[in-house]
């Protein structure tokens, strides 16, 4: 009913469970939609005399279901207004059994009304990412989808109240868009489908879109963009909503990202790592290596996080660790290690590789070789089951072999003719209790497709051998993934594992000796590298 009231309404959406928001949350989609209780974590990461100060503006700078605007506005009505949802409560009891409202009943409406209209028009603000997204944002923000119509909470003069939309284009330059990076064959289209420009990534100023300052940015926002290859050639968006959301210069941002960033390769991740590390900003941060722990049924690769960066701040970072619904470690550290580029995710191994450091060894990454060593392609264009030229090479290809023609070979003839093993470029989920390398000894006259990388050479089968036995370790694994944060298992994942002499082979009792590790630091590698193993 048009006449209904800011109590009527409240009481109507809370009648319905579960919350409509959480059972979106929960549907498998291309966007990843946040759950209130997560919201509602990183919300008391922000110090909460900010929802008391009705001055303390905030932004959503990819609003998709409007539940961070949604979850702000019930702390800020809360702590302005302490007591009105239990005042709430009585005047919609009355209203039910059709008592008449006193003046103190009416006043306290007026009240609440006015408290609502400052709360939603100074203090929340929201950026759509699609036109369907922002009525979607309105109608659970403003309980309806046109904030200037008769069933809006408050009223507004246009239609889009603080929740704004605005279809963006793209500006390409040599095929590739200059703000995000999209592919122009892909994302050159016309006005009937999405351009996926999202607004606040496509400013040279975001901050003149609503033309304020705002105290605190928060947000989910798109994590990646199709290049047309499938995902493992996605291009990073999430960095670039972070890095815009600290241009505006709040005094807090808060943001849940794809912890990728922690050691992730791409030249723009690599960017903004260096970027956001360095003047030590980010206060706090948790950390969930499987993503479903935070979105259920959704995988990402690697996992996520959020945090809280704070402007005014400089100093250690308390990190802490998730499995499932429980902190299993937290630490103040600072994010990164002295001459460490990459952020190491998990507390309890700090300490375990400061006693693999002290050694000051070789890294293992330095016998580990670039992607596709010896074919630009995926595949060879000969492969055939028989060897039938003096000169034919044995191939590996995927789960495929044969033999190819030497012409084939485009690069790193000198490693066909020498024992080596092959290292699967990619490798499960980041997941080291399930994660493990299969090396494959590789003898002379033989090459791979870019599916693997190259590991050696070695001067002999058994010294291949050898090293296939260190890799085959938990404390290899262990140590591998620190670094590896994704399926990706390349060159710079290797980085923390120091080379052994491979005239021996290599068990993990040894290993464990070498390094004094104790029984603790023993324990806590066996639990966290395949502890089902017989």
């Amino acid at each position: 009913m048009a006449d209904q009231s800011f109590f009527d309404k409240v009481a109507s959406r809370a009648a319905h469970v579960p919350d409509v928001l959480s059972c979106i949350a929960n549907l498998s989609n291309d966007e990843v939609f946040t759950p209130p209780e997560v919201v509602n974590k990183m919300l008391d990461l922000l110090p909460q005399e900010l929802f008391a100060n009705p001055d303390t503006t905030f932004l959503d700078p990819a609003t998709k279901t409007g539940v961070f605007l949604r979850e702000i506005a019930k702390r800020c009505l809360a702590a302005q207004l302490p007591g009105y949802a239990e005042r709430s409560a009585e005047i919609a009891e009355k209203k039910t059994l059709e008592i008449p409202l006193d003046e103190y009943d009416l006043a306290f409406q007026k009240q609440l009304q006015e408290k609502i209209d400052h709360i939603f028009h100074k203090q929340l603000f929201g950026i759509g990412i699609t036109e369907l997204t922002s009525l979607l944002a309105r109608r659970s923000v403003y309980c309806s989808k046109y904030p200037n119509g008769p069933y809006s909470i408050t009223h507004f003069d246009d239609a889009e109240g603080n929740i704004r939309f605005r279809r963006t284009e793209h500006v390409w330059k040599d095929g590739k868009c200059i703000w995000c990076g999209a592919n122009q064959k892909e994302y050159d289209r016309g006005d009937e489908l999405e351009s996926h420009a999202y607004e606040f990534i496509h400013l040279s100023k975001p901050e003149e879109v609503f033309n304020m300052k705002f105290d605190v940015v928060i947000s989910n926002p798109p994590y990646q963009l199709s290049t047309g290859g499938g995902q493992a050639q996605a291009i990073p968006l999430y960095d670039k909503f972070v890095e815009a959301a600290i241009r505006l210069n709040p005094r807090y941002t808060v943001m849940i990202i794809p912890a990728r960033w922690y050691a992730g390769g791409f030249p723009c991740i690599k960017t903004f790592r260096a970027s956001i590390t360095a003047n030590n900003a980010i206060r706090e941060i948790h950390d969930f290596p499987n993503a479903s722990d935070c979105f259920t049924g959704v995988e990402i690769k690697g996992g996520v996080c959020y945090f809280l960066w704070e402007r005014d701040y400089n100093g250690k970072c308390m990190f802490y660790n998730h499995s499932g619904n429980n902190i299993i470690s937290k630490d103040e550290r600072y994010l990164l290690e002295d001459g460490c580029e990459t952020v190491i995710r998990d507390n309890e191994a700090i300490e375990i590789l400061h006693k693999v450091q002290q050694l000051k060894e070789s890294s293992f990454s330095d016998i580990v070789g670039t992607l596709w060593p010896f074919t630009t392609k995926s595949s060879f264009d000969t492969l055939i089951d028989i060897k039938q030229r003096d000169d034919d090479i044995f191939a590996y290809v995927m789960k495929n072999k044969g033999w190819i023609r030497k012409a084939e070979v485009g690069k790193s003839l000198d490693l066909v003719d020498k024992f080596k093993l092959l290292l699967p470029r990619s490798v499960g989920s980041a997941d080291p209790k399930v994660d493990r390398v299969k090396p494959i000894i590789a003898e002379p006259n033989s090459c791979c497709s870019g599916t693997y990388i190259i590991c050696g050479p070695f001067m002999s089968r058994e010294y291949a051998e050898n090293a296939k036995s260190y890799i085959e370790t938990r404390f290899f694994h262990f140590l591998l993934s620190l670094k590896k944060v994704s399926q990706d298992t390349v060159k710079g994942c290797y980085e923390f594992i120091p080379l052994q002499d491979f005239s021996k082979s290599w068990t993990d009792e040894e290993l464990y000796e070498k390094y004094g590790l104790s029984e603790d630091e023993i324990s806590y590698i066996e639990s966290s590298v395949w502890p089902d193993k017989e």
